[in-house]
Order: structure tokens, then sequence, then C-alpha cells
């Protein structure tokens, strides 16, 4: 009865548009005060201890060093570099998006950062060009999905708080096969309508003279995502000290080698920082101590009976798993999803032998792809943001970039390896 309390209460109050991590809370006081299985001083208790984690640090530092990183002028740089090696292509502008947000991903970790940096310039670049408006927003849109996949990864690294035997230099580089398989994925169909449609690119041709240019004016960003992964795999540093490099790191680079990074971009960059790590810890306290409840009042083991009664083929569990993520993930913010939703989900899957790993991956690309699905969809609502369309055009026009990542998040789930070679490569 107090769970069924719990949910209805938390349902309540995010229709009231109560943010979610305040609405966990209240929902959370409720059920304490309705004689649940755990009393407001264990849901207290647990907040202070959730928060209480070496691990947790390197969230707010990646964003910072996120943010301080696209003042700096890293992106420029970037997308200079994609179109040196692809421009020239049919679609040419459309796959160099693509590309510098596979880039970007690799220094903010965050998707709603990747298309904010990467969309202002590179949205009125392609309709400039001749691209539809709603396109090129869609796409942009669906290519900031990457940054959540492409190491370092903050989604990552709340999955590997919410599941401790998970290391989160394992999960960095457990992403780099699937991020680059979804953004081969969104390439082919920006390939296929350009051709389709006859997008052409008035950029300079392919020319190796270019490509070297645009690699050494590039190379301090590039380095980026050298020396936070080398940097763990090596053991110089923890994930979460690497955070703390990357953003010493940032702020060297755009201050006094691009010496774009002025003094105001700096502040502005750690508020804007502190507003969304301060939304993104309510979330985590909570979620955590919602996700404890849960685990106590047995919603785990009510889950996983369901699950073996409809079937108990690995594979059509997985299938059905990957559902039940997407439906959360357009109505529920990733980080929540991955906090309450990882301790249950995932004891489910490892009476198979799935690799923690590999789900966790497939869980976050699909939760991803909740940034561009209605009427969560945070990545659709920055995009319009950059360019005023209408959020129902841009709807529309996602639909094919959307397919594409769904395609990918299928050769994710039942192909490990995807996501395990590196790993195991590098010694998981």
């Amino acid at each position: 009865m107090t769970v069924t309390l719990l949910f209805a209460s938390f349902a309540i109050f995010v229709f009231l548009s109560i943010p979610i991590g305040v609405a966990i809370g209240l929902s959370l006081c409720i059920y304490g005060l309705t004689g649940g299985a755990m009393g407001l001083d264990f849901i207290s208790q647990s907040i202070f201890s959730s928060m209480n984690s070496f691990p947790l640090i390197a969230i707010p530092f990646f964003i910072l060093a996120g943010s301080l990183m696209e003042g700096g002028g890293l992106s420029k740089r970037l997308i200079n570099l994609s179109n040196s090696f692809v421009g020239h292509l049919t679609g040419g502008l459309g796959i160099v998006t693509v590309m510098t947000c596979i880039f970007f991903g690799a220094i903010s970790g965050s998707a709603i950062a990747t298309v904010a940096a990467i969309g202002t310039i590179m949205i009125p670049a392609m309709v400039k060009q001749g691209y539809p408006i709603s396109f090129a927003t869609a796409l942009t849109a669906a290519s900031g999905v990457l940054g959540t996949i492409i190491p370092p990864s903050i989604p990552m690294v709340m999955y590997c708080v919410a599941l401790p035997a998970a290391s989160p230099g394992n999960m960095f580089m457990g992403g780099v096969g699937p991020g680059l398989i979804a953004g081969l994925a969104l390439m082919l169909v920006t390939y296929y309508y350009a051709k389709k449609n006859g997008y052409k690119d008035m950029g300079a041709k392919f020319s190796v003279k270019n490509v070297a240019t645009a690699f050494v004016k590039a190379i301090w960003a590039l380095l980026v995502p050298v020396i936070i992964i080398g940097g763990i795999y090596g053991g110089v540093f923890s994930a979460t000290e690497a955070a703390v490099v990357a953003c010493v790191y940032g702020f060297f680079v755009g201050k006094f080698i691009y010496k774009e990074l002025s003094f105001e971009m700096t502040t502005q960059a750690f508020v804007d920082s502190s507003v969304t790590v301060a939304s993104i810890m309510i979330v985590v306290a909570t979620g955590s101590v919602l996700g404890k409840i849960l685990t106590v009042e047995g919603v785990p083991g009510m889950v996983e009976s369901s699950l073996n009664a409809l079937t108990q083929n690995v594979y059509l569990q997985l299938l059905v798993i990957n559902i039940i993520l997407l439906i959360v993930g357009c109505v529920m913010e990733t980080f929540t999803a991955i906090i309450i939703l990882s301790p249950i989900l995932y004891p489910i899957v490892a009476q198979y032998d799935i690799n923690i790993y590999h789900f966790g991956v497939m869980m976050i690309l699909n939760l991803s792809i909740g940034f561009i699905t209605p009427p969560v969809g945070s990545n659709l609502f920055v995009a319009c943001g950059i360019t005023g369309i209408k959020f129902e055009t841009l709807v529309n026009a996602i639909w094919p970039f959307l397919l594409a990542l769904l395609v990918a998040l299928g050769f994710v789930t039942y192909i490990p390896e995807i996501t395990l070679f590196l790993p195991r490569v590098l010694g998981m």
C-alpha cells in the first residue's frame, strides 16, 4: 500500500510540473509519514550518505570542464578539423556536424552541452548551404546524444555511482564502440537524405594539407580524451581526479593558448555549471534513496518475476527491458532513471551472465535517446531555442535520426563485443 502511495504521489507531483528531484523528495516524505518500511530518519540519513561519494565528485568537474572548453574556442577548431576530413562529401556539412559532436562529446560528456556548443555554429552554416532548417536542427539534436556515449560521459559516472561494482574507466572505454556505431548510423541517414534531396556543400576539395593544418590547430582539443582516458588506464589518476585535470587543462588551453576564454566567460561557466550540478545532485540524492526503498520493498523481485513469467529467453528479456527504458526515457530525466532503475534491472540480466558494462552502455544509449523524444526531449528544446522553430516541427523532422539510433541500439544490445572489445583489450 505504501509503495502504491509512493508512486501515486510521485506521479501527481510530476503532473503538477514540480522538478523531478523535489517530486521524489516529497514522495519519500509521504512514504515515511504513512508507515513505510523506512522512516523519515532513514530517509534523511540516506540522502546524506548517498551524496558522500568520491566518484560523484567527478560529475560537477566534468560539467565545468565542458563549459570552460566550450567558451575557450575548442569547438570551433573541432568543427574545422571535421570539415577538412568530410566536408567535401555529399551531405558533408551534415556529416561534419555528427563528427564534431563525436569529438566534442569526448570533451563535455553531456548531450545538452554538445547541442548548445555545436548547434550555434553548425545549424546556421547548414541552413546557409541550403539544408532545410528543420533537417539541420533535427540532425544536431540527434547528434548531441553522442555526447553521453563517447567517453568521458556524465551518465556513465552516474551508472557507476548506482552500481559501485562498475568501474568508470571500463565504462568509458565501453562507450567508444557504441558511440562510433551510433555516429555512423546518423552519418548514413544524413548522406541518404542529402543524396536524395540534393543538399550540396560548397566547401573546398579534400586536401591533406588542409587536414594537417586543421589537425595542428585542434591538437590541444584532441588531447583532452587522450589525457583523461590515458591517465585513468595508466594509473596516473582516478576518474574523479581526471575530471579535475580536465577542468585545469580546459581553462589553461582556453585562456593561455587559444586566448578566447575571458573572465566573463569563466565566471559564466562556473555559474551555469553550479546550476546544472545543483539540479543533478538533488536527483542523485533523492533518487538513490528511492532505489534503496524499492529494493527493501521487494520491487526488483516483482519485476524479475514478471519478466521471467513473460519469457525466460535472455534475448527477449533484453528486448522487453529496452522497450521499458525507451518509454521511461520519454517521460523521465536520464539521471533519475539511471539512479533508480540500474539496481533494479541489472540483477535481472546478471543471472544470464550479461556483463555489467555491456548492460550499462546499452542502458545509457537507450535512455539517451530520450533526449530527442517528446515530451521531455531536452535536446529538442535546446535546439528549438537555437533556431526558433516550433517544437512540433522539430519532432516531425527527428524521426529518421531516431530510427537510426534505434538500429544502433539493436546492434549494441545483441553484439556485446561492440562494447566489451576495448575494455577487454585494456585488461578489464
